[in-house]
């Protein structure tokens, strides 16, 4: 009997697969990342030992800057009357959808009526899920 030998196949570890998939998974974290948002406008925030500051999804954002002038999201409010404030940020809502999470920013020197009508505005407009902003005190006591 003639007996053959069985020819062995060389085994090959084709990386071109593993490579791409790799690639699409660099690509996907690329673009899912979030990034830290930091306001364009300069503020001092009034400091707090406690401060937490989490962002979440929607959040509508009004920023009050030392001489009083409102930015919703960043974009300035044409003046400081309290009727354009509720349009600006009745507008604001309308691109968000049902009561989102607001956060007001004001400076630790802006006028303390800027505040509470920013406050009474988000109250007519049915928020009530809103927070203010501060930053953590550098001094512990």
């Amino acid at each position: 009997m003639n007996f053959r030998k069985g020819l062995t196949d060389e085994v090959e570890l084709n990386l071109t697969p593993l490579i791409d998939v790799v690639f699409l998974l660099l690509i996907f974290f690329m673009v899912t990342t979030t990034f830290d948002r930091d306001a364009k406008i300069k503020i001092n925030l009034p400091t707090t030992t406690n401060a937490s500051h989490e962002a979440q999804k929607n959040t509508l954002e009004l920023l009050i800057d030392n001489k009083g002038n409102y930015f919703v999201d960043g974009r300035e409010v044409l003046n400081n009357q309290p009727e354009t404030l509720f349009r600006a940020m009745s507008q604001a809502l309308d691109e968000r959808g049902k009561n989102p999470p607001l956060i007001i920013s004001a400076d630790s020197n802006s006028n303390y009526q800027s505040v509470v009508t920013a406050m009474d505005i988000a109250g007519r407009l049915g928020l009530t899920n809103f927070s203010m902003a501060t930053s953590q005190s550098k001094k512990t006591k």
